[in-house]
């Protein structure tokens, strides 16, 4: 279910999925060359118990724009968010800044709190009492499609 759309982010909340998960075979997968065929043991893997730690406070939002690719995070990708987790430095979060939503990396020191982009064709924002800003959530996971 779509909860609010901006320019950068869509936000969506966690729908539990009933059921045992998707079948999940614990052998590895080379990225190598080939290994022999071992006896398969099968498992059930649930993404929700993987990806999910605190499901109240834990939201989906598909990114819009470059802003942060080299961090990884791509046009279209689907992010995991938990608004439980405290902001630090280094974190990657979603912030509400001046009426719009974006992600950025924090960057927190004692002269202040930067907005730090992982593209070098976007400035990096200084948050001053000017700005109407909040820390909504801290990225957790990133989904693809390939």
């Amino acid at each position: 279910m779509i909860l609010h759309k901006s320019n950068n982010l869509t936000f969506f909340t966690p729908n539990q999925i009933n059921g045992l998960g998707a079948p999940f075979f614990d052998t590895g997968i080379s990225a190598g060359f080939p290994s022999p065929a071992e006896d398969f043991k099968e498992q059930r893997l649930s993404l929700d118990k993987e990806l999910i730690k605190n499901k109240e406070a834990t939201f989906f939002a598909r990114v819009s724009g470059q802003s942060m690719i080299g961090a990884g995070l791509d046009d279209k990708d689907l992010l995991v968010i938990d608004r439980s987790l405290e902001p630090s430095h280094n974190k990657i979060a979603v912030c509400f800044l001046d009426g719009e939503f974006t992600v950025k990396r924090l960057k927190v020191n004692k002269e202040g709190v930067w907005l730090q982009p992982e593209n070098p064709h976007y400035p990096i924002i200084k948050i001053t009492d000017d700005n109407d800003f909040v820390i909504w959530g801290i990225v957790t996971n990133v989904i693809k499609k390939v």
